[in-house]
């Protein structure tokens, strides 16, 4: 469970620029919020904030508010450094905000990074949906979509502070309007080229595949796959058309019209293993879930371990079957239909797109065999679910599926090398979890035990065996695994649309949003130990596993903000976790944004990291733990009584033109006139004093609220005070005369050295782990090696020398160079004694000196000792710094 730091930071709040991103349009702006809100006749989702990395696009009536948060901070925290430096030069507070939120100055300063986009919508803007590339942003009203084309960051910022017009294009201009059915999700399939593959699914439960491109217009005209799903849900053949109807209006009263009225669809995710990525999952209002498993379009890209998994289990699958007498009739066609479906898969030579960001990715062609429209799996019936004899009109808002997790396992078994597959979820629970939300804020978390695979309607020419096939065929069920509850009783109400959005953290986590809070849910603590008992790596017997099941869920589940009704409904909650930002989840009302900010988790840090930054002091166990000063509480938002205009007023304008104006102006006086003006006056007071009173009485209880926390904030200042001031005792023990100051630069001089050993630690690991994951040399390395040895053994006189790469060039070797030319110095060096001391011993006998055939003058001979002095030192140098490097080499 994370841990809530704060909500709503200052640089969201007014009069901050971050603020402006969420309040009401112009059109809007004279509207009470009240009457803003209560005027949506018929309630549905509200997804108005989509996010692209730090940037946030936000709907506003038929406006969108682009803005960079990580920019808008930093704005602000600047703002907020100057305004600090202008109170220190004597300013008042007043003039210093007056300053930063003067409009025409303000939207100067961050323009860059605060804009607003206009779009072509004629209704309020219900929903965005990002694409997975994040270059198109689908814009959703009531009837109608339409589909932005992104521009890059650099285009929203800039100077310029005017408003934004990017390129839009209308989908299905003849098919989403207002005189046909309403519109209930739109999801980007998981599998679409270049994330380019909307699907739109209509309370009327037909399901569009659009596959756009800018290039071609057509795309935006008209879908590539329609599907009906009331057709489909009776059909028996793949012959039949399941097309929708080209009708704009309802010919006829059907019960399918109301058992199968949609209220939200979803895909498992692209990473899922499976069929899950291809499996579009659809609740139906009543409580009906159905799959269409696969729905592909055209052109589709899968991730690189999909087919090769996929076209293991259909092959292992067609073999069991075959040679089983106990496979029923309708499990050997579908298990031929899947192979006939492999078979055209593999008989494919896919194409190779250049993807974002230097991606190469493959191509294929949805199979024709058996045919483009799966069957309809459904209705799943729901095993060992909760009796809702208490809840009999329980409606669906909302559908989250988590897809199995994608396993290469059995791709890799009996290889011999392995090799990088592409990213996959290789962690997670092997089966598909499907949540569901219903308008109490009902959370049913079910297990797909037998798994969703693909299925098609058996072919016309196999119509004498349809009864038995159908009669064979078991529905699928779904498992209860654990309900939880999000609201409480007396916070229902029948507006109410509670909606599910996707944790950055886990993708086993999630909130849940509705008009009274966010829950914060998590199902990691169960998932992993399913898993464990799935695999069979649990020793634990079948008391254990039931207790898993049973009693020991482990769900978290945490309401981590709430608000009044009164405020608006809230918009989805979108998580971020990013550097600059934090991870926090931000969400709005119609005036106002809401975030809940949390603390960064550690998990990705070892408990030994963990242990080494906390010493143990003996008998402080009690003072490791961080003392919470103050408990976050969320942003105080006051009535709106309080700035509403009494009717009374408006009252006395009426009283003077009716026809009771000439009492206005008389004395009182007792009479039936004078009483009914007064009952009507008390009338009206008393309409205005009764909200007024309540939102004082709230205001009075925030008050002592208010006091109560202070009293705890000063009990507590004083608890951290005292600790403080045991720590200084035990560190200055010993030594009365240290000072305080000499305590705190004693420990930050401690804090350093240990930061500086573990800096040191680091990098020796770095050291040894670049060491280990040492690569082959190539050829040229190994000869150059060799040559480096070579050159080793010839200067350091080895064994071997004359067997090296350097025997084999002419000349003799380096260390027999220099044994020759010491060789030729003694003996020259001899030869000139030996002369000496002969002519020494002829000048005393007084023999001459015989003569010489030649005489070589002296300066000569200085010349040449001092030129064989040199070549000599210069051959002893050369030497030592051949050794020398050589040494460092063998070192290194």
């Amino acid at each position: 469970m994370p841990k809530v730091k704060s909500y709503a930071p200052g640089w969201l709040k007014e009069p901050a620029p971050g603020h402006k991103l969420f309040l009401q349009s112009l059109d809007d702006i004279k509207v009470p919020v009240s009457q803003f809100f209560s005027s949506r006749s018929k309630p549905g989702p509200r997804r108005t904030i989509a996010r692209r990395g730090t940037e946030v696009f936000v709907a506003v009536g038929k406006q969108i508010r682009w803005g960079d948060l990580a920019h808008l901070k930093d704005a602000w925290a600047a703002s907020e450094s100057g305004a600090r430096l202008k109170r220190e030069s004597s300013r008042s507070s007043f003039e210093i905000y007056e300053d930063i939120s003067a409009p025409g100055e303000h939207d100067n300063v961050h323009s860059n990074g605060y804009r607003t986009i206009k779009t072509p919508v004629a209704d309020e803007i219900r929903q965005l949906v990002m694409s997975p590339n994040e270059d198109y942003l689908a814009i959703l009203t009531t009837h109608t979509v339409h589909i932005c084309i992104l521009p890059d960051a650099s285009h929203l910022t800039s100077s310029d502070a005017s408003s934004y017009r990017p390129k839009f294009w209308t989908l299905g201009p003849t098919t989403h309007v207002t005189s046909r059915a309403p519109i209930a999700s739109a999801v980007w399939h998981p599998l679409g080229v270049s994330g380019s593959t909307i699907v739109t699914v209509t309370e009327d439960a037909i399901v569009r595949v659009w596959e756009l491109s800018i290039s071609d217009r057509w795309s935006f005209d008209s879908p590539t796959l329609a599907v009906d799903l009331k057709k489909l849900a009776s059909g028996t053949s793949l012959d039949q058309d399941f097309s929708a109807s080209a009708s704009t209006t309802n010919v006829g009263f059907s019960p399918d019209s109301f058992d199968m009225e949609v209220a939200s669809a979803c895909f498992g995710g692209r990473r899922s293993g499976g069929w899950s990525p291809m499996t579009l999952w659809i609740a139906m209002r009543g409580g009906d879930v159905y799959a269409l498993c696969p729905l592909l379009p055209q052109k589709w890209s899968p991730p690189p371990t999909l087919i090769p998994s996929l076209s293991v289990s259909v092959v292992a699958k067609v073999a069991a079957d075959e040679d089983d007498s106990s496979v029923s009739p309708a499990a050997k066609l579908l298990a031929q239909q899947q192979l006939d479906w492999m078979a055209d898969l593999d008989n494919q030579d896919p194409q190779f797109v250049e993807a974002p960001y230097g991606e190469i990715v493959e191509v294929y062609t949805r199979p024709a065999r058996p045919g483009a429209v799966p069957k309809l799996q459904g209705p799943f019936p729901i095993e060992l679910g909760p009796e809702d004899e208490d809840d009999d009109d329980v409606e669906l808002t909302d559908i989250h599926v988590i897809g199995e997790k994608a396993s290469t396992q059995e791709l890799m078994s009996g290889e011999d090398d392995e090799f990088e597959m592409g990213p996959t979820d290789e962690d997670g629970l092997s089966l598909t979890i499907v949540c569901f939300l219903s308008t109490s804020g009902r959370i049913k978390v079910c297990l797909d035990l037998d798994g969703v695979e693909a299925q098609w309607l058996p072919p016309r020419k196999s119509s004498r065996s349809k009864a038995t096939i159908a009669a064979d065929a078991e529905p699928p069920t779904l498992l209860t695994f654990q309900t939880l509850d999000t609201l409480k009783p007396a916070e229902n109400a029948d507006d109410n649309w509670p909606m599910f959005s996707e944790d950055v953290n886990s993708r086993y986590a999630f909130f849940v949003t509705q008009s009274c809070g966010i829950t914060y849910v998590s199902l990691a603590p169960w998932v992993f130990r399913l898993e464990g008992e799935l695999q069979g790596k649990s020793e634990a017997g079948s008391k254990f596993r039931l207790g898993l099941l049973v009693e020991e869920n482990g769900s978290i589940r945490e309401r981590v903000y709430t608000r009044r009704r009164d405020l608006g409904p809230l918009s989805a909650s979108v998580a971020f976790r990013d550097p600059d930002l934090g991870y926090f989840v931000l969400s709005a009302t119609y005036r106002d944004p809401v975030a809940v900010i949390f603390e960064t988790p550690e998990d990705d840090l070892p408990a030994a990291i963990h242990r080494e930054t906390t010493p143990d002091i003996p008998g402080q166990e009690e003072d490791r733990q961080p003392l919470t000063i103050w408990e976050p509480r969320p942003f105080f938002h006051p009535p709106d009584i309080f700035g509403k205009a009494t009717s009374l007023t408006r009252y006395m304008d009426h009283l003077r033109t009716s026809k009771r104006r000439p009492l206005v102006h008389q004395e009182v006086r007792l009479s039936l006139a004078t009483l009914e003006i007064f009952t009507d006056c008390h009338r009206v007071v008393s309409a205005d004093i009764d909200p007024l009173n309540s939102a004082v009485a709230e205001l009075f209880r925030k008050c002592e609220a208010l006091q109560a926390e202070l009293q705890e904030q000063v009990s507590k200042t004083n608890e951290v005070r005292r600790r403080v001031e045991g720590i200084s005792e035990r560190e200055g023990d010993g030594d009365d005369t240290v000072s305080t100051n000499e305590l705190i630069l004693s420990r930050i001089r401690k804090a350093k050295e240990r930061q500086d050993h573990l800096s040191k630690r680091m990098d020796g690991l770095k050291r040894k782990l670049g060491q280990v994951n040492c690569r082959d040399l190539s050829d040229k390395e190994i000869a150059w090696m060799q040559e480096v040895q070579a050159m080793e053994e010839a200067v350091l006189q080895k064994s071997g020398a004359t067997t090296g790469v350097l025997a084999t060039h002419k000349g003799s070797l380096p260390w027999r160079r220099l044994e020759e030319v010491k060789s030729l110095k003694e003996s020259l060096f001899a030869q000139v004694e030996q002369m000496r001391k002969k002519a020494d011993e002829g000048q005393r006998d007084g023999t001459p000196e015989p003569a010489a055939p030649y005489r070589i003058p002296a300066d000569i001979k200085r010349a040449k000792y001092a030129q064989v002095k040199q070549l000599l030192d210069r051959e002893s140098a050369l030497v030592e710094a051949v050794k020398c490097r050589l040494e460092r080499l063998s070192v290194g």
